[in-house]
């Protein structure tokens, strides 16, 4: 497990003084098991985070997310995506144009230029290349965010 705590820890665990770990390395670590675990690293992240968004929705009567649509670099990465998905339960979607902030940026200025009317007519612009379906068995899943739950409690220095 690589926990990049480089500069602390922010939602959900809100831990200003960890620092990033790697844990469970051995003699036949490889320099590819460092980087599998830290692109691994984001989709426990995401799901840590995810995980306690919805205890928050449902507290407030809400109900809990049931597919998440990702954007951005990261997305492009099968093996990432379909971990997110294993990890979450869920499908992870993956949009035709990854680079979404930029692409809503110019739905922006289309708006305020006219080439849209409203919000409406790029709603329907929206198209998904990919749906990443989860395929670990939940128990699994939980045994892998309990082992990465106890990597993060071990990112906090001790006075």
């Amino acid at each position: 497990m690589l926990v990049p705590a480089f500069t602390g820890l922010g939602a959900p665990y809100w831990k200003p003084d960890a620092r990033g770990s790697i844990t469970g390395l051995s003699r036949g670590s490889t320099v590819a098991h460092i980087a599998r675990a830290a692109l691994e690293s984001i989709a426990y992240q995401s799901t840590a985070l995810l995980q306690a968004m919805n205890q928050d929705a449902l507290a407030g009567g809400g109900r809990p997310v049931t597919e998440l649509r990702v954007d951005g670099g990261a997305c492009v990465n099968d093996l990432l995506m379909q971990f997110q998905a294993d990890l979450l339960g869920i499908p992870v979607v993956r949009p035709a144009v990854t680079e979404t902030t930029a692409l809503g940026a110019a739905y922006l200025a289309g708006l305020s230029t006219g080439v849209y009317r409203q919000t409406a007519d790029i709603a329907g612009l929206w198209q998904a290349e990919r749906r990443f379906l989860p395929q670990m068995a939940p128990d699994t899943a939980r045994e892998h965010m309990a082992r990465w739950n106890h990597a993060v409690r071990q990112t906090t220095l001790q006075a």
